[in-house]
């Protein structure tokens, strides 16, 4: 589990081809090392990866293609930067919101448009995450938790001050520039719930405007 507080950038040092899966290094930058175990979870640009082998300023991870194919990591190549994060402890401070580390889709950033004091930039989600962005509430975007200030369709808008920019990755961002995207898992249960004894009946979840109609949620 993660809160979307980004530790440090770090930078991908290689990425070995294994067959169906790669095995990518990471260089930690100022992240430190000395508490991080085999078996630990890091939180890469936003992905939950196990640490299989680590030094002192580096840790290699296995990222397999079902994760390459629905993550950002089909774009990455060594120089990338990304966003880092260990796995959070009980007894630390909560700063962002609750982050699993599932990527749910890749996004892409439509517009950067800078003001004094912040800059605003347009995310386009994948279609099918539209239903779970909502006007200030919260996503992660490449495993920074953010809040969502304006929504039109698909596409979504953030405020981002320049502690947020000097920090992480978003920074670096241009027009294009492909970002994985984890919506809010509250929605996602909340989703699942209020199909009630139809959620045993069904594969997936299929909540439209008709099923809240039926169901009482809708007047």
């Amino acid at each position: 589990m993660f809160t979307g507080i980004i530790e440090a950038v770090g930078t991908i040092k290689a990425l070995d081809n294994l067959g169906h899966d790669i095995r990518l290094t990471v260089v930690a930058g100022k992240m430190d090392m000395s508490d991080v175990y085999l078996g630990d979870s890091i939180a890469t640009n936003g992905v939950c990866l196990t640490v299989v082998e680590k030094g002192s300023n580096y840790y290699k991870a296995d990222v397999s293609a079902e994760t390459i194919k629905y993550t950002g990591f089909a774009h990455y190549q060594s120089g990338s930067s990304v966003n880092l994060e260990k796995a959070m402890r009980p007894d630390s401070r909560f700063g962002g919101h609750i982050v699993s580390g599932h990527v749910d889709g890749v996004g892409a950033v439509e517009s950067i448009t800078e003001h004094t004091r912040y800059v605003e930039v347009w995310v386009k989600a994948p279609d099918e995450l539209a239903k779970y962005i909502a006007h200030k509430g919260s996503i992660t975007v490449d495993g920074v938790s953010l809040t969502v200030n304006e929504v039109k369709g698909a596409s979504f808008m953030l405020w981002l001050i320049p502690h947020t920019l000097k920090e992480t990755v978003i920074g670096d961002y241009k027009i294009g520039t492909k970002v994985n995207l984890e919506v809010d898992v509250i929605a996602r249960y909340l989703e699942r719930l209020m199909l009630g004894d139809k959620a045993a009946k069904s594969d997936k979840a299929d909540i439209s405007m008709s099923f809240l109609a039926e169901n009482g949620y809708l007047k």
